[in-house]
């Protein structure tokens, strides 16, 4: 994988469709990379909704397994959220984390653990890449559709790809509902 000095990925596996709002400061290490799903049925809307709110991901992989670049590396993107405590999850806290954390305030949480450093936490906006899928929650539910197998197809060479040049280990590749408060169903059947 080849990246140019504007942050941009150059391959013929890539689209180009950046939207420079969604680039917030200087992406620094990358720790890890995040993958979501869209919320909507189609690549338009969540281009619409990158131009409609201040908020999105690195990529996005349409159903029939396009993917768009649509930010820059050069710059960490808003697509986290509030971040879950790592400690709590691998059940490794320490007895004064553990006190704190049993009072549900995920605000407090969020500020306690980005003041750690990776992989004490999970990634955040500033050291994570974001990669997006399409795909709605079925009507109805509040579950997500499967991710089509040309996604996971192209998720899996782009999580590749990505975590060879920015040495990030597997380990350090997680759902969105993992590391943020968001619907567990969400990316639950995408692969890499």
């Amino acid at each position: 994988m080849t990246i140019d000095k504007d942050g941009l990925i150059t391959s013929g596996r890539i689209t180009q469709h950046i939207v420079s709002t969604l680039g917030k400061g200087p992406l620094g290490t990358v720790n890890g990379i995040v993958v979501h799903q869209t919320g909507g049925s189609t690549a338009q809307s969540a281009f619409s909704g990158y131009v409609a709110r201040p908020y999105g991901t690195h990529f996005l992989i349409d159903k029939d397994g396009t993917i768009y670049q649509t930010a820059s590396l050069l710059y960490y993107t808003s697509h986290v959220g509030k971040l879950r405590a790592r400690c709590v999850a691998e059940h490794r806290c320490t007895p004064v984390e553990m006190k704190t954390y049993a009072k549900f305030n995920p605000t407090l949480e969020n500020k306690l653990e980005s003041a750690k450093s990776a992989p004490d936490r999970y990634p955040g906006n500033k050291d994570s890449i974001g990669i997006e899928l399409v795909g709605e929650v079925k009507a109805g539910t509040d579950t997500y559709v499967d991710v089509t197998a040309e996604q996971n197809a192209s998720l899996k060479w782009l999580v590749s790809e990505l975590a060879m040049t920015f040495h990030v280990p597997m380990t350090e590749v997680f759902r969105h509902p993992q590391l943020s408060r968001k619907n567990a169903t969400e990316a639950s059947t995408a692969t890499w």
